[in-house]
């Protein structure tokens, strides 16, 4: 029978035939590692669309909509690059959301910002 050495620190496994690590320790260090980059940029994807979430959601909602400025989402961090899905009404008008909260670009700067409702219909607008 071959010795098998742990694929992060190098040591003796023992245990199992397909064992690879020589604790749950290594085994989470080198998955880690391998997964570094990917890690890093879903983070910060992750990171920037809860602030999203957080400036939209800092505006009160009557009846579930309400209307600012860009420069207002602007200058509370808005990152308009960053969303989850747009929603296209049957008469092509174009909503953008970051999960259940959205806008929609009107004229002059101006933004009007929705809570999608859930079990509302098909699409919750």
């Amino acid at each position: 029978m071959q010795d098998r050495t742990c694929l992060e620190c190098g040591t003796k496994v023992i245990g199992r035939i397909d064992k690879k690590f020589c604790s749950d320790y290594c085994r989470n260090a080198y998955h880690n590692h391998l997964n570094k980059d990917n890690r890093n940029l879903v983070r910060t994807i992750n990171n920037r669309l809860r602030k999203n979430y957080r400036v939209l959601e800092s505006f009160p909602l009557r009846d579930g909509k309400t209307t600012t400025t860009k420069t207002r989402l602007l200058d509370r961090g808005f990152d308009f690059e960053h969303i989850t899905a747009l929603y296209r009404t049957k008469k092509g008008t174009v909503y953008f959301f970051v999960y259940d909260l959205g806008y929609l670009p009107l004229d002059n700067d101006l933004y009007m910002i929705v809570k999608r409702r859930y079990g509302a219909g098909r699409h919750g607008l």
